[in-house]
């Protein structure tokens, strides 16, 4: 009998791939568990089997004690020595205990308990096998669909590829072998569960690991992919060599490697970028196929305002904004698309908005046409010195200087707001009496403020040299700084200073000149 279970024993090692010392344990535990019953007056039980032999010993085990509390598991140091005469005090006695008569229920009791470990060293076997494949391209077979999840045959264990993990598009049938990515392995009561997707990225990635031999060698390196199952996905790749090309690598000759993929997708597109350090050309490139015209980035906010050609910005962005969506999850910058006609118009805007500010700096509340000399003087005397404070100050902040209502307060503020957006009527007659010079300036620069040939001393040859060099206007002049007007060629620092003199005088309402010629000074 005991060479018998041995041989047993060896046996279901060999065919489940258990080891010995566990299905030893197991037998014991059984012969634990069915002595139980039959011994139930004994307290801790222990059998020991001798892997030579097979016998199996079953043993009571009693803690020596002076003074016996639970006599189950405990025994005097009298009676201890009666038994064995080397017991001593805190030690255990290990006493003999004879097994005939267990009876059929026992032994069908350790049975249930060698089958129960058995089983559970199997599942351990399992989970230890997979533990560390997370990240692995599997191929398996389709064997029953539960609920939309599907269920695959891995050979040693079942997986499952959840409803979540599976593009729309893909539809399985039993005994179909499909490919898999292993996201997770975890234990659960029924034993390990392999957890299977099809749209994680890793799942293209090692697509192109099996398609593309470069990249399962190292030469190029897929640095981030991102997808949207089922509809398009981006990898951004890089050679580490500098005779490969890493998108041509990729692409394989007229397609042939990314097309295999694309097939394994049911059809989803995939676009391959050149990785580039730099996160300007790389947004640009994550932006294909639409061509881009300029980039603005804030790295502050890992931000970027992308300007399009207007036929380009509908690809840009994409069908329900899948392409920039992508790109910026690829870059891992916020990307804001325009058109050039949208850009065009928010920068006039942003323009008008600057030479408004600018115009309300540079001009004193004297300037206010239709209001009192008294109520001027109590502006200034509450610190609105210029028109800019005026309308930057709440409403309740003018009512607070005496004599000031609401009424007053609200008239004051609409005339600065008519001032600096250009809209103050000349009186009488000053139109008569100023010249206009025969100079075609640029539409946008009438627009946004006064024309350089409203200064006096100013001639064509001079507004034309300034306009050259970025300013083209009135108000741009008067922010202008002595440095940079005396980098333009022929104009000196006196002359630099007298023009910016006139220019702010005239917005403030001075004469604008000093009398002399136009263009007639040293120039």
């Amino acid at each position: 009998m005991g060479q018998e279970l041995i041989r047993v024993i060896e046996q279901i090692g060999r065919e489940k791939g258990i080891s010995r010392e566990t299905l030893v344990q197991a037998v014991e535990a059984a012969v634990v568990s069915a002595s139980k019953k039959r011994f139930a007056s004994m307290g801790n039980m222990e059998a020991r089997l001798d892997p030579e032999s097979g016998e199996v010993d079953l043993f009571n085990v009693k803690d020596v004690v002076e003074v016996v509390e639970d006599s189950e598991t405990q025994i005097s140091l009298a009676e201890a020595r009666a038994v064995n005469p080397n017991a001593d005090l805190g030690g255990k006695l290990v006493i003999p205990v004879q097994m005939e008569g267990l009876g059929r229920i026992a032994a069908q009791t350790a049975k249930q308990v060698i089958v129960q470990r058995v089983r559970e060293a199997e599942r351990e076997i399992v989970f230890n096998e997979f533990r560390g494949r997370e990240g692995e391209l599997v191929n398996c077979a389709v064997m029953r669909i539960e609920r939309g999840n599907i269920i695959v045959d891995m050979g040693k264990t079942e997986g499952i590829l959840p409803r979540r993990e599976q593009s729309f598009r893909e539809v399985f049938r039993r005994g179909e072998r499909i490919r898999a990515y292993i996201v997770e392995v975890k234990k659960t009561p029924k034993g390990p569960q392999v957890i299977l997707s099809r749209t994680h990225s890793g799942f293209l990635k090692k697509l192109f690991e099996l398609e593309v031999p470069e990249v399962a060698e190292g030469t190029v390196e897929i640095v981030a992919g991102v997808r949207e199952p089922s509809g398009r996905a981006k990898i951004a790749v890089r050679a580490k060599e500098k005779d490969v090309d890493p998108v041509g690598a990729c692409v394989g000759v007229r397609g042939s490697r990314v097309q295999a993929i694309v097939q394994e997708l049911r059809g989803e597109k995939i676009d391959i970028i050149q990785w580039t350090d730099d996160p300007v050309d790389f947004v640009k490139n994550a932006l294909s196929p639409a061509k881009v015209s300029r980039i603005t980035a804030n790295p502050q906010e890992k931000a970027m305002e992308v300007i399009v050609p207007d036929d380009q910005l509908s690809l840009a962005i994409g069908k329900k904004g899948q392409n920039v969506r992508l790109a910026a999850k690829l870059s891992q910058w916020r990307i804001d698309i325009k058109s050039e006609a949208e850009h065009g118009k928010q920068e006039a805007e942003r323009q008008k908005i600057a030479l408004e500010k600018a115009r309300g700096d540079l001009t004193g509340v004297q300037a206010l046409k239709g209001v009192e000399e008294e109520t001027i003087q109590l502006l200034m005397g509450n610190g609105f010195t210029n028109l800019t404070s005026v309308l930057e100050a709440p409403l309740e902040r003018l009512q607070e200087i005496p004599g000031m209502d609401q009424e007053k307060a609200l008239r004051i503020k609409e005339l600065a707001h008519a001032f600096v957006r250009g809209e103050t009527q000349e009186s009488p007659g000053a139109a008569d009496e100023r010249e206009i010079p025969a100079l075609t300036v640029s539409e946008d620069s009438q627009s946004q403020g006064h024309s350089l040939l409203d200064l006096e001393g100013v001639g064509e040859k001079t507004a034309h040299l300034l306009e050259e060099h970025g300013i083209a206007t009135v108000e741009v002049l008067s922010q202008a700084s002595e440095e940079k007007l005396t980098e333009i060629p022929g104009i000196g620092r006196a002359r630099a200073g007298g023009l910016i003199q006139k220019a702010r005088e005239f917005i403030t309402g001075g004469s604008g000149g000093s009398g002399d010629e136009k263009d007639g000074g040293s120039e």
